[in-house]
This record gives structure tokens, sequence and C-alpha cells, in this order.
């Protein structure tokens, strides 16, 4: 879509709310990683009021609807059109989705926290009712009808005496420059067409296709490709570099050399790789401040100075019986691992600067790279383009930073940037290392009488932002001083996301051991916090079911007050079949684990057996079951993509995944030094259950099943081994020395 057709006449007034509002896109605050919006209007409505900022009617009937939320993968291009399709009774045909781009859709901050459906989701929904009552009132003064006589159905108006109009036919009759309303009259949940079914995915075709579908297929006209030279290690600044011999290779454009940010431009890929090459091989760098001792990081986050908060306390007077138990769960530093490195796309021309990104925040990365190129933000454009999967900060910011500084040097020529793998693997944001700390007091009757939880991590989000939170802006001369690092306040938390249990446990205290010192770059990562936090938690209530001669299931459901989560639980469990599982076999077992993600979006429990091999300390996850609560179901496939892709990459996480390195620098810098979860890894099937909320609000499910499959998994090899594994990964030689001691 281009701006000028989009500012064609004959349709709907067209007054976009368009002014940035990188204050209240700050982390930690709504539309980055925080709680959903709130306010008087409902969802994203609150701070982006108008309808015509929202929908769109073309006097040919042709529907326009905007979100400022990204395609990450999701879904969200289907199940957001879905919404909007059902709300206005339009014609399927007619109606377009437009994702996030800053000259065109209201600023949502990030694609992120699993907010999409509650903030933008809920904003359509508003709004293209509204909008459908203004539809409606035009055509009845067009017809001498009272609306009340009227009905809408297909992108047509319908009288009782069989008269009717298109959507389009009164477009310009209805006035939607103006704020919503706080209230809408929703649709009846009963008359529902297309919420509730299962669409085909409206992003698949072209990608399934091989089609130019991401980021990295974008080619425009005249366009050049660079390749960044990084350094050895993050920290390293550029002392010297002799340009002569790339700028002598064939078809090299020009070396951009901003302090110790280098990069080489040529007219074809393949010879600014060669350029690349031959400049690192004449650059100098310093030495890399020295990291702290791998085998002692997660001492380091526990010794180090942190900001210590008190996140829930119900401390009871009466001292509580019972056995006090402790235990203490780790995990490590891991990356995105994007399997498509980062790319991005920028062009400046007459002043006026163009960025293709697959970011998952266009506002505020537009206020980053205008500060980092000297622009004024309304001189930048950023246009979501899809991108290699990451659910999180990966390198898309980045990629975006490093191509509009060099474009900006390039006038007239659009420039394509294309990361490497080592690029991905070493410079990427990653997610932080963690400790929790539990310990419970048990009665003789296996109830739980207190609760106590400590968790210790550094920073979730170091999104841009600013320059500085750019890493071509920390290699500039000065370098651009990063945002100082801020945690996510509670309800939704950063490092203590889901650090409260979501159970009924008496004297229950939860403390935030929060350390801003970063020895390596971290940011957010799919789940924050609550991955760790939960993997922590239902471990430990393995642990306790373990020690009152309990089963899991039941344990839990002893615990839990909240009948949505009661009703989850026993889902997963009467699916799974797990009051009559049986181990066949020797080195089987099973296991389970529930949350609420972030204790306000969808309930996920998930059941699963394992098989232990003694010998090697390969674990093979079997079959899955997965029930999930996500409020309103608007397509309930989409929602098993998530769970389901959820676990998949959860299995990673907990099986695999940890970052390498050494007091030198860091080792990951390939698949072989970064391994992931290989096809004949994954679970052998997975079965999701979505539970039906009709008129419920939506809850965000992207983030709510890693939580629960990595416990679920560590439960599992407790009951197939009889060893209990608290630090991430679950590696093969954790397993053999545990069935060894």
């Amino acid at each position: 879509m281009r701006r000028r057709d989009v500012l064609k006449g004959g349709a709907l007034l067209l007054a976009f709310s368009l002014a940035p509002q990188v204050g209240a896109k700050a982390q930690g605050d709504p539309g980055g990683e925080g709680e959903a919006a709130g306010g008087a209007r409902p969802g994203s409505l609150s701070q982006t009021p108008r309808l015509d900022s929202w929908i769109r009617v073309e006097a040919d009937g042709r529907i326009t609807v905007f979100t400022g939320k990204a395609e990450l993968g999701q879904g969200i291009r289907t199940a957001l059109w879905q919404v909007a399709v059902e709300e206005l009774h339009a014609d399927p045909a007619l109606v377009t989705l437009q994702t996030a781009d800053t000259s065109l859709t209201p600023d949502e901050g990030y694609t992120a926290g699993s907010q999409s459906m509650a903030e933008s989701g809920t904003a359509i929904r508003h709004a293209g009712a509204q909008v459908r009552e203004l539809l409606v009132a035009a055509a009845s003064r067009r017809l001498g009808l009272d609306a009340g006589l009227l009905r809408a159905e297909y992108g047509r108006i319908l009288a009782p005496d069989g008269r009717s109009l298109g959507f389009g036919d009164v477009a310009g009759d209805a006035n939607t420059a103006q704020p919503a309303a706080p209230r809408s009259r929703l649709t009846d949940p009963a008359a529902f067409r297309i919420i509730g079914q299962s669409v085909p995915r409206r992003d698949l075709p072209a990608k399934l296709a091989g089609a130019p579908a991401y980021v990295q297929d974008l080619r425009l006209p005249g366009m050049l490709h660079a390749r960044l030279v990084r350094p050895p290690q993050p920290r390293c600044r550029l002392l010297g570099v002799d340009v002569a011999a790339t700028e002598r290779m064939p078809g090299i454009e020009a070396v951009v050399r901003e302090g110790s940010f280098l990069a080489v431009v040529a007219r074809s890929e393949y010879e600014a790789i060669r350029g690349r090459e031959q400049l690192a091989h004449d650059a100098r760098w310093s030495d890399a401040p020295l990291l702290p001792d791998p085998g002692r990081i997660h001492d380091w986050l526990r010794q180090t100075d942190a900001d210590v908060s008190v996140i829930h306390d119900e401390t009871g007077l009466e001292a509580p019986a019972g056995e006090w138990i402790a235990a203490t769960f780790r995990r490590p530093y891991q990356m995105h691992g994007s399997i498509g490195p980062s790319c991005a796309v920028a062009h400046l021309e007459n002043g006026s600067l163009t960025v293709w990104s697959h970011t998952q925040g266009v506002s505020p990365d537009r206020a980053a790279i205008a500060e980092l190129v000297g622009l004024d933000p309304s001189q930048v454009r950023v246009i979501h383009q899809d991108g290699s999967g990451c659910y999180g900060h990966n390198g898309a910011d980045d990629a975006a930073g490093d191509a509009a500084l060099i474009a900006s040097r390039l006038s007239g020529r659009p420039v394509r940037v294309q990361w490497m793998r080592e690029d991905e693997h070493v410079f990427e944001p990653y997610g932080s290392a963690m400790v929790g700390q539990v310990g419970a007091r048990l009665s003789s009757d296996g109830r739980i009488t207190q609760w106590r939880y400590d968790v210790w991590s550094t920073p979730h989000s170091t999104r841009p932002g600013t320059a500085g939170n750019l890493l071509a802006g920390r290699l500039l001369d000065p370098p651009r001083a990063p945002e100082p690092p801020a945690d996510i306040p509670q309800p939704t938390g950063g490092g203590d996301r889901n650090a409260i249990p979501g159970y009924a446990l008496p004297n229950l205290r939860v403390v935030k051991h929060f350390v801003p010192q970063m020895p390596l770059r971290v940011s957010a990562m799919r789940g924050l916090g609550a991955f760790h936090n939960v993997f922590s938690i239902e471990s430990f209530m393995d642990e306790l079911a373990l020690r009152a001669e309990a089963d899991p299931v039941a344990f839990r459901l002893a615990h839990l007050q909240d009948p949505r989560a009661r009703a989850v639980v026993e889902r997963a469990a009467g699916e799974f079949g797990w009051t009559a599982w049986r181990a066949d076999a020797p080195m089987r077992g099973r296991g389970f684990a529930y949350a609420r993600y972030k204790l306000l979006e969808a309930y996920c429990a998930v059941a699963l057996e394992v098989e232990v091999e003694r010998d090697t300390g390969e674990i093979r996850i079997g079959r899955v079951v997965a029930a999930v609560d996500a409020g309103e179901p608007v397509n309930p496939d989409g929602i098993r993509n998530q769970i389901e892709g959820g676990i998949v990459q959860s299995a990673s996480w907990t099986l695999l995944e940890s970052v390498r390195f050494s007091a030198d620098g860091l080792a990951s810098r390939d698949w072989a030094t970064y391994p992931i979860l290989r096809f004949g890894q994954a679970p052998a099937s997975i079965a999701v259950h979505v539970v039906d909320r009709p008129g419920d609000p939506f809850l965000g499910t992207g983030e709510a099943a890693q939580g629960p499959a990595a416990a679920a998994i560590a439960n599992a090899v407790a009951d197939a081994s009889g060893a209990r594994i608290r630090d991430l990964p679950l590696r093969a030689d954790r397993i053999t020395a545990a069935l060894a001691g």
C-alpha cells in the first residue's frame, strides 16, 4: 500500500492520530512488555481514540483496518482480520488489514507480552462495532427509516422493505473523525460467523510457496548490499583500518566508517561478503573487557549489587507448622537464535528516510533511528515487513539501525543490510541468566503452610528507546549512551514475571533481586522471566507433592481456587489420561505443570511423557497434551499453533540451549557451539485442547506454554529416572552425572 493511495479521496475522512508516544512506550510501560493499556476506552483505544485511526471504508466498499502490531508468525494478521470482519459485519473479501507502519497505523508500541489481542484486537473490535453503527445511521438518513429497523450484513445495510445500501454508498456520510465511545454494542457471540472459526492463516501461502514474503526477500530498484565488520567481541573498539584494498575490489561502492561502526557497501551480495572479508582482515581492534567466570555466573548474580524489592508479602502473625523444604534453580544465558539472520532495507530520498524492518516496534524504532541519523522523527518512516521469527528483541532493531546509518551516508540509493550468522549469535541481545531460590513449609497433612521465593536476574528489556539502545549507536564515536536499565514493574514484571505463584498459599512472600549490571548484552526474550520462574515453581510443586506422597495433579488442585485454572488442569490431565497412565518400560515417566501467564493472560497446563536413555542421558519426549484457556478464541487453530510452537521452543531451551562464553569472550558463534532442537528430537505428538469462552475478554496466548512445558519435561525426567535436575538445560551429561550419583 502506497501512502498516496491511502490519502486519496472518496472515503471516510482519514485523520490518523500518529504522534509519536515515546514516553508512553518506555520499557515496562503499556505497549512494551507491560500490562495491557488501561483507560476509559478499551484496549489501545485508550491511547489512540479516533475511530478513523483504525477503520477506513472506501467509496467502492473496500475496507482497510489498521493495527500498530506486527505479524511475527503468531497469526495476528489473521485473527485481527477476523475480529474486524465480524464486528463490521463486512464482506470478508473486501477487508484488508494493514499492519505496523509509522505513516499509516496507530502507535501501539511493541508487539510483545502476548498483548496484541488484548490491546489491538479489543480496539479493532470496539472500533468496528461503532463504525458499523455509524454506517447504519448514515443509511437510515438516506433511506428515511429508523436505524433500529436496519441491519448490517455482509457489507450491506438491509431495510425491511428490501432496499439496501452498500457500506461504500454511505461511507462519505458517516463521520468517523471522532473519538470512540467508551462502550460499544458488540455482536452477540451466538451470532458469530467468523470469530471462533479456524480460518486459514493469511500470511502463510506466500511463505509456504517460496514467494517473496520476508524483508530478506525485498529488492528495490538500484539497491546496494551492505555487510558489517563486527568487532571480534562486543565492547571492542576500532583502533584503525586500511580501506584501500577493499575499495579497489570489484563491485565495491563504499566503505562506511563512523567511529567503531564499519561496513562495506557493494553492488551485489557476493561482492559485499568478499569486501567484508578483506575489510575484517585489515581492521585492528582493542581487547574486550573480561567477562565473569562462566562457571560462577549464578554466584555472580547473587553477589552483585541488586535493587531488592518485595513484590508480594502475606506473611501471617502465627508461625506456620511443618517441615521446611528448599531448592535452587538456575537458568543460563540463552539466545533467540533466529534461523534467518536479521535484515533491513533503508532508503534516504529527498531528506526522508524509509526503513523496512522486522522490528517488533516500528514507532519506538523510528524514534531511535531518527536520533541515530540526526533526523526529525517526522522525516523517518519505519515499515514492518515479516522476518525470521524471534519473539523478543533479537537483531532486527539493530539491523534497521545499521541500514539507516549506511543509507544516510549514501543518499538516493536503497541499502540492504544482511547480518551473517556469527553477527546474529554474538551480537544479538540474549535472555538473562537467572537464579530462583524457593522454600516452602509442608504440614503433616500435605498442605503448604508457607512459601518464600527469591529471584535474581539482570534486565529483560533494553529495547530502543534511544540511539544508544541500537548497536550502531554504541559503536559511534563518541558512543551514544543506552538508556539506564529499568526493570518492568508488577503486575506483569520482567525478571519477576510469574514469580508470584498462582496458587492459594498462606504466608506467601516473593522478593525480586534486580541486577542492573549486564556483563552480557540482554533484553526481551519470549516470556521474559516467566519461563524460568514457572520452571522453578512448578518443578518445586512436584517435589512437594512427592514429599507429601500425593499425586502431582491432585496436589495442585488442592492448592488452586480459581475455577478457570482448575478447569484447565483437569482438562489437560483428563485428555492425557493421567489417572490411568502407567510406565510401560523402565526409565519412562510422566510430568505435569500449570501456570497462568503473568497471572493476567492465558491459562495453560501441560502433561507429557518422556523416556530417558540411561547410558547416554538422552531425553526423548513422547506424547504431549496441553489445555489452554485464552478467553474468547478468535481462531482456535491459531491458538493451537502458538501453544504447539511454544512447547517445541521450550523443549529446545529446556534440553539444549545455553550461551557459551569464557572470561575472554563469547564462544557461541554457530549452531555447533549453540545447538538447538533438531527435527528428530521434537515431541512425538502434541495435542492442544482449547477451552471455549465465548464473550470473555481476549487473553494473550503466545507466551503461555513455555514455562509449563519446561517444568513438565523436568518433572517427567525426575519421574522416569529418579534424578531431579534443577539447572537448565537438562543436558545429557547432567543426566548421566545425576544417575551416576
